[in-house]
């Protein structure tokens, strides 16, 4: 059973930051990439941004510049560190990962985390 667990989430006023985390658990035999989208209420679901296995990152244009990418495989873990926050950038967050599991290369998904910010 595979496992992504989001955290980081809150409220926090514009200008300010958050630092989000997703942890994938289970029996699986390596990652290919994980990511963080987010679907704010009405609005169809987004990708945020990305990395790979090989530490490549890209990010939604919307993002660039504030919103930075990372992981640490040690710990099977991506993180997504948010600054000069708009109420814009208000919405569900979701950690996306793409895993080997068996022979198969599959999507899944976390349960999410929200993400408010205030003006």
């Amino acid at each position: 059973q595979v496992q992504l667990v989001e955290s980081g989430g809150g409220l926090v006023q514009a200008g300010g930051s958050l630092r989000l985390s997703c942890a994938a658990s289970g029996m699986f035999f390596s990652i290919t990439s994980m990511g963080w989208y987010r679907q704010a209420p009405g609005k169809q679901r987004e990708l945020v941004a990305r990395i790979t296995s090989g530490g490549s990152t890209n990010y939604a244009d919307s993002v660039k510049g504030r919103f930075t990418i990372s992981r640490d495989n040690a710990k099977n873990t991506v993180y997504l560190q948010m600054s000069s926050l708009k109420p814009e950038d208000t919405a569900v967050y979701y950690c996306k990962a793409n895993l080997r599991v068996d022979i198969r290369f599959d999507d899944y998904w976390g349960k999410g985390t929200q993400v408010s910010v205030s003006s």
